[in-house]
């Protein structure tokens, strides 16, 4: 008998979904191909196999987090990124170990301390803090109903019951921080709780970072937008560039603008019919996003774009641009539609849905009407968003009222910053554009650390003007632990939970299933 640890490549895929569907038998799961390639071409070292005989029998795969973004009270879901892995750090701190099987005929021949050595030595090798990982506790169904997590717990460790799962790894150096509930939706076995175990890499040095660390001190800067007629793209780009200057001279990390702000430019399509002169507009876009990304670099400022029309292969959408400082420039979309945007204009939803890794923590942008439909932003807050950008165009108070007022539920609903910035004035000649009303603010979640009425800083109504606000992040990872309500941790996921579809091209079309 020949046995080797290696690192999983896709020729491995077949042996690998045939060693899960055997190793959960009972629960018929297993990674995708897609899935596997992707966590290969973000980290390959990370993913190791054992082979007997040249056969793969068993796995461990991982990523690296951030596990100050992360924090002890998580769930599988959001350990791997919504099961991207799209979370995986290169600079965290931890290797999370996201799965470890050994195929059943080949249990009892320790291949399993193998593996967990083998990670342990990838561990050090990259200098990262700790292994950690949600461990199954499998035979607690047979238990539950005379222990609780907890004493069930304390049983395996002292070892008057055996756990296949935990007493392997309490065997391997593991100990256990705390129990995790709804851990694993549909885990009967463990009645979906786990343990938050983890392994102290004693040869750890921590890394000094005296460049381009993270700020948690955030500064916003909200462009409350003044719609007046433009004699041409260039005309506009100086009152673009003005607000730029303005809100980084006082050193704002992020710029946000209004959606569809640039919207005077239709006026030389007045004479075309609604939809043809949107699509007229949509020309500009290409120019647009090269502009923002070279302000974003000059400025030194993050510049959330606002929104244009963009004709991709015949169908007409509303996207953004987040520039970052850096010179990375990423998209969004608008992913619901009003019925006047399809009437008049034959908009078109999109289909992607992320949060953004930037250089003052994670993101979110939504556009306008997106954030009226709660479920978004509580994905995005599954992927650890701290800040929501809403760049909106509303015509009357009432229309604005409902933005307002959503953004603000969403800032209590998932503990997170919400800015939104609009557009004000009038356009007597641009169809369809006629008025605006907008009072651009930054809201917060309600509790003591936070204004009491929920409101960081608010615009005047109707007048064009720059809003600086600064948040402090680390607010908020108090109130994630200590708040006076946790909304997100006290989810009930044992009756509700709420999942994106995915495939490989689609992100964020959504299912919400009740158990």
């Amino acid at each position: 008998m020949k046995v080797e640890i290696a690192h999983l490549t896709m020729k491995d895929y077949l042996d690998l979904k045939e060693g899960m569907l055997e190793a959960y038998s009972s629960w018929g799961v297993y990674w995708r191909d897609h899935q596997i390639e992707h966590l290969l071409s973000l980290f390959p070292e990370g993913q190791l196999c054992i082979k007997v005989d040249g056969k793969l029998v068993g796995a461990a795969l991982s990523l690296i987090l951030d596990y100050g973004t992360l924090g002890d009270n998580h769930t599988y879901q959001n350990a791997t990124g919504n099961y991207t892995f799209d979370n995986h750090n290169p600079e965290g701190d931890v290797l999370y170990g996201i799965e470890i099987f050994i195929r059943p005929d080949y249990r009892g021949l320790r291949l399993g301390r193998r593996l967990y050595d083998a990670r342990k030595e990838l561990c050090e090798k990259l200098n990262l803090r700790a292994i950690i990982a949600g461990a199954r506790i499998p035979r607690y169904s047979e238990h539950s109903k005379e222990f609780t997590p907890k004493e069930y717990l304390e049983k395996v460790k002292h070892k008057e019951i055996y756990d296949p799962t935990l007493t392997f790894q309490i065997s391997n150096e593991f100990h256990v921080r705390k129990i995790l509930k709804g851990y694993m939706p549909g885990d009967a076995e463990s009645l979906e709780y786990a343990a938050l175990i983890e392994w102290i890499n004693i040869y750890y040095e921590p890394k000094s970072k005296l460049l381009n660390e993270n700020k948690t001190n955030v500064r916003l800067g909200l462009v409350q937008w003044q719609m007046r007629p433009f004699k041409d793209f260039d005309t506009l780009c100086e009152q673009i560039e003005f607000f730029i200057d303005a809100a980084s001279g006082y050193k704002s990390d992020f710029i946000l603008f209004p959606e569809f702000f640039h919207a005077p430019l239709m006026a030389e399509y007045n004479d075309l019919a609604e939809a043809e002169a949107i699509r007229g507009l949509a020309k500009y876009t290409e120019q647009l996003k090269k502009k923002f990304a070279e302000w974003a670099i000059s400025f030194n400022s993050n510049i959330i774009t606002g929104s244009f029309p963009e004709l991709k292969d015949g169908k007409l959408y509303n996207v953004g641009y987040l520039c970052h400082r850096n010179g990375k420039v990423e998209e969004y979309q608008k992913l619901h539609i009003t019925p006047s945007e399809r009437e008049a204009w034959g908009l078109v939803g999109g289909d992607s849905l992320k949060a953004f890794d930037t250089d003052c923590g994670k993101i979110g942008i939504l556009i306008c009407y997106d954030v009226e439909f709660p479920e978004l932003p509580r994905l995005l807050a599954d992927e650890g968003m701290d800040i929501l950008f809403v760049p909106f165009l509303t015509d009357t108070q009432s229309s604005f009222m409902r933005v307002k007022h959503c953004a603000q539920a969403r800032a209590v609903e998932n503990e997170c910053f919400v800015a939104i910035a609009g557009s004000v004035g009038n356009l007597p000649k641009v169809n369809n554009m006629d008025i605006q009303y907008a009072q651009s603010a930054v809201f917060t979640p309600s509790d003591f650390s936070f204004p009491t009425n929920g409101i960081k800083a608010e615009a005047t109504p109707n007048t064009e003007m720059v809003l600086i606000v600064d948040v402090d992040l680390e607010l908020l990872k108090d109130l994630h632990h200590n708040g006076s309500v946790t909304n997100l941790k006290d989810r009930r996921k044992d009756l509700y939970r709420l999942e994106a579809i995915k495939s490989s091209k689609l992100i964020g079309v959504l299912e919400f299933s009740v158990a």
